[in-house]
């Protein structure tokens, strides 16, 4: 019986969720400026953690950092930081969201 993966995967996809991303956007180029914040933030999130617990967080930092809209971002407060940093689906590293705020205001 033939295979439905005709290529064998880089060897750090571990489950679906990876190898999700690793067949359709891992080294794709990427033009649209929301998605490239996305994925800024995303990797800065990384930081000290594997990619795979971003990846099963991603709509989790969607829906708390606004779908990355890097406007909205940039006027983020106090009251907004304290949210974030009680949102379990996110990574709540304070660190980690003030980058992520300062990134949308640069």
């Amino acid at each position: 019986m033939k295979s439905a993966r005709p290529v064998q995967p880089c060897p750090w996809p571990r489950n679906p969720l990876d190898l999700a991303y690793h067949d359709t956007e891992w080294g794709v180029p990427i033009h649209d400026d929301r998605a490239l914040f996305e994925l800024l933030i995303l990797e800065g999130a990384q930081a000290g953690l594997s990619w795979s617990t971003n990846l099963a967080k991603r709509e989790n930092y969607r829906r708390a950092f606004d779908q990355f809209d890097a406007e909205k971002i940039s006027r983020y407060n106090a009251k907004k930081v304290a949210s974030l940093l009680a949102d379990a689906g996110i990574v709540r590293n304070r660190l980690k969201i003030a980058a992520t705020i300062g990134n949308a205001r640069a």
